[in-house]
């Protein structure tokens, strides 16, 4: 079998685990985060994760299939580690920038939530003061 072929299939194997565990470990954890951005509504706070999880699958898998292919022959054992590496180096770094804008996303909505609850008074209004000077 042709060595480009297997690193294909070595690439394609494990940039896809990988997506796989990312996802799944920012959905697990991230679920409490979503549930305090969105001030406990436990039902909309699993619709959102779920939909960024969808949505970070697609963009991933999507890349890493277009990024699939290589221009140069991989002819030696050395050149799949080193197509490898290079192929593997780019998709965690392209995890690693969706899950911090994600994270940038959620700490936005979270922050103006909280500065929602702090413009909303404690107690509400309990009478009408007329205006001084008229």
């Amino acid at each position: 079998m042709d060595l480009t072929v297997v690193t294909y299939v070595i690439y394609l194997l494990i940039s896809i685990a990988l997506t796989v565990w990312v996802a799944r470990t920012l959905s697990r954890n991230g679920r409490v985060f979503i549930g305090d951005v969105l001030q406990g509504n436990e039902k909309l706070a699993d619709a959102v994760n779920q939909l960024l999880v969808v949505g970070f699958y697609l963009v991933n898998i999507g890349f890493v299939t277009l990024y699939l292919r290589s221009s140069e022959e991989i002819d030696t054992a050395r050149a799949l580690f080193e197509a490898l590496s290079v192929k593997l180096g780019v998709v965690l770094l392209v995890l690693g920038v969706m899950h911090l804008g994600n994270v940038w996303v959620l700490n936005k909505m979270r922050r103006r939530g909280i500065m929602e609850r702090q413009q909303t008074p404690p107690v509400a209004p309990q009478g009408w003061t007329a205006p001084v000077g008229a």
